[in-house]
């Protein structure tokens, strides 16, 4: 199955994802965050896939995150709310997301790059 490396182009965190993936031989098609933003279900799938709490997908250092105050807000936003939120706004999400249909990654760490994605 191919890999979906979900990325924003400008972001040098994505970029290095991908250049390891393409040193490594992994096959992968992109999808950018902002014009491709995965939808609500999409992403709710990838959560429970990845075993990581809701909170991980957000972009915690992101202008969009600070200036919606949502370091005081998630706590207390239903889970619905919460992916319905990231589903509006790409940049709301944290970068890259890497999922083939059974395994996600967010964010790029080389060890679990190594761990899913290393032939």
């Amino acid at each position: 199955m191919t890999i979906t490396v979900y990325h924003y182009p400008k972001c040098t965190t994505c970029k290095k994802a991908i250049a390891w993936l393409k040193a490594e031989g992994v096959a992968f098609d992109t999808k950018d965050l902002v014009t491709e933003t995965p939808t609500a279900e999409e992403i709710k799938e990838m959560q429970e896939k990845s075993g990581l709490p809701l909170k991980k997908f957000f972009n915690t250092s992101g202008m969009k995150y600070r200036e919606l105050g949502l370091k005081d807000r998630l706590a207390e936003m239903s889970e619905s709310e919460q992916l319905e939120l990231l589903a509006s706004d790409g940049m709301l999400i944290k970068r890259p997301i890497t999922y083939d249909g059974e395994r996600v990654t967010v964010g790029f760490n080389e060890n679990k790059f190594i761990e899913n994605w290393k032939k």
